[in-house]
């Protein structure tokens, strides 16, 4: 008789939900228990995607149809290598996916980074989407800001600084952070792209609302706006590129408006200094030329920019965890086809990975489908070899867990949490009011 197979997923962001799925459609007999070290699911999609970004978020309810089955488990507020280990769970379940994703900032590495008022994107979402282990202060004390990257990071770092709190207060931003965003004095955002307007990374989506407050006028600074051969070629190649370049053109040409904030977009501009003594005066950028085939190199022209915060959103990095292997050079865990090498080369046996710190940060939500699949698949052919779990009733993990002092929320902890976080805005005409106290959101969750 075949034994049902009991999978472990690490990780409740788009990839760990992914494997999930693929997992459950492969055999009625798989059951699969989902962890998060938060006391909710959705990962990035929670507080990682700006709140003013409600098409993107409608991949929550596809999210929500997948951990909605019976045959997934959302165990939540547990840490892994933390509140249970890599040999504990090998007592539970068969396999387990390791999916946690990338949620800390990429360093760059120029001097002055690590002056005050020099911050990470990452750092930045995090406390404006309300996660819980953030601080709920943060210093928005700059009329003029500088933000390095051209990714959707970016222009959702950069929007968020340059609206108005108000604007903002029909979506789910959290109390704390509508007060700050308030009294923020900024008048001047800037965004710098190292290279030029047709190798930006980030959607025709993402860049249009940049556009869309009546508060901010978005100013394209012509003398970036320079294509090559490279340029040209992914303009043709790339649908999306040609329409980023259009919509850049158009805004670098147009007459000014009277609106009470701006944002700047600079092009093939690339920071070499943050300037100031204990502190944000400034940003130095160099700036680039095309070389033919879409890169840039440094002109040896240099300009100094009076800004007194700089956000970087230079990527993402995924964390080492206990027991794993680890490459620090790409921030991912060395693996085959999804299945996690040791220092040998050997496969881990029952250990897998996928999303973001299989493969890097790169790449769109739908991408990590494909990442989850392989994995699967992996799982799939190996399932005969796999080291059986001793432990196979579905509730040993609780009760592990529960002796360890654990207090893990569930599902219809959740579901608890999300109907009072949406009752909360209701008044006020707002989708939700995020609860952000991890306390808070386990005594709902728990009734």
């Amino acid at each position: 008789m075949e034994r049902p197979l009991r999978v472990a997923v690490i990780g409740t962001g788009p990839a760990g939900i992914y494997a999930a799925d693929h997992l459950i459609k492969t055999s009625e007999a798989v059951t699969v228990d989902i962890f998060d070290r938060l006391p909710t699911p959705y990962g990035l999609i929670r507080y990682g995607v700006a709140p003013d970004h409600p098409r993107i978020k409608e991949v929550v309810n596809a999210l929500y149809r997948v951990l909605n089955n019976p045959r997934i488990r959302f165990i939540g507020n547990v840490e892994y290598g933390v509140d249970v280990k890599q040999d504990e769970l090998q007592r539970f379940y068969d396999a387990t996916i390791i999916a946690t994703g990338a949620e800390k900032d990429r360093p760059l590495d120029i001097p002055g980074i690590e002056l005050a008022g020099s911050f990470g994107a990452a750092d930045f979402a995090s406390w404006y989407n309300g996660h819980p282990d953030v601080p709920r202060e943060w210093p928005l004390e700059a009329t003029e800001v500088a933000v390095i990257g051209a990714g959707n990071v970016a222009v959702d770092v950069a929007r968020i600084l340059a609206k108005t709190a108000d604007e903002l207060l029909e979506t789910e931003i959290p109390d704390n952070v509508y007060r700050h965003l308030k009294d923020s004095p900024v008048t001047d955002v800037h965004l710098f792209s190292r290279r030029g307007p047709a190798q930006v990374k980030f959607t025709p989506m993402e860049l249009r609302e940049l556009d869309a407050s009546p508060n901010v006028e978005v100013i394209v600074h012509p003398e970036g706006i320079e294509f090559d051969e490279g340029s040209l070629a992914a303009m043709r190649a790339t649908r999306h590129v040609k329409m980023c370049v259009d919509i850049l053109q158009n805004w670098a040409v147009r007459d000014p408006r009277d609106r009470p904030r701006r944002l700047h977009l600079h092009f093939l501009q690339s920071p070499v200094e943050v300037l100031g003594d204990g502190r944000v005066a400034g940003l130095r950028t160099e700036t680039q030329e095309l070389t033919g085939d879409g890169w840039v190199r440094g002109t040896g022209e240099f300009t100094d920019w009076p800004v007194q915060a700089v956000y970087r959103a230079v990527g993402y990095l995924s964390q080492a965890l206990p027991d794993l292997p680890f490459d620090t050079t790409t921030g991912t865990i060395p693996h085959t086809a999804g299945r996690i090498l040791d220092l040998d080369g050997d496969h881990l046996p029952g250990m897998y990975v996928t999303g973001w710190i299989k493969r890097g940060p790169v790449g769109l939500i739908g991408h990590t489908k494909g990442d989850a699949g392989e994995t699967v698949a992996s799982i799939v052919a190996d399932e005969a070899k796999l080291p059986v779990a001793p432990e196979r009733d579905l509730e040993a993990i609780l009760a592990h867990l529960a002796n360890r002092g654990v207090r893990a929320t569930n599902w219809a902890g959740w579901q608890l949490l999300d109907e009072h976080e949406i009752a909360l805005g209701a008044p006020h005409g707002r989708k939700r009011v995020k609860v952000v106290p991890r306390t808070d959101m386990i005594e709902i969750c728990n009734g």
